[in-house]
């Protein structure tokens, strides 16, 4: 992880506390092509965890928190995050494995931000 993408994982990680309340405990992020691909662990805070020690808990917990996390950029444009890149977001894609409490993200952007920031 180079300096820039280990920035990016800290505005990720300042994002998620702003909005969510908490953010991942660890974050690597991999710039390839116009992705920004982040790992994350740590994600779940304890009241997260508790519900998941049931069955129905896990899928409605991984349910809700792939879809309001997508919800939470679109209501609240990465602005930081662009500006740090000179990219535009386009789009983001998510997932978590809520037993492993590891999860990933995809942002788009509008061009090849690993080209740009590969040094």
């Amino acid at each position: 992880m180079n300096k820039y993408e280990a920035e990016f994982s800290n505005l990720v990680r300042s994002f998620r506390k702003k909005h969510m309340g908490k953010g991942p405990s660890k974050i690597t992020t991999t710039f390839c092509k116009n992705w920004a691909i982040c790992e994350m662990e740590g994600n779940l805070s304890p009241v997260e965890k508790f519900i998941a020690s049931a069955n129905e808990g896990k899928q409605m917990l991984r349910a809700a928190r792939t879809e309001m996390v997508k919800d939470m950029y679109r209501n609240n444009p990465p602005v930081q995050m662009e500006e740090f890149l000179g990219s535009k977001f386009v789009d983001l894609f998510v997932d978590i494995d809520i037993d492993r409490d590891f999860g990933m993200s995809i942002f788009v952007f509008d061009d090849d931000i690993q080209e740009k920031y590969s040094k």
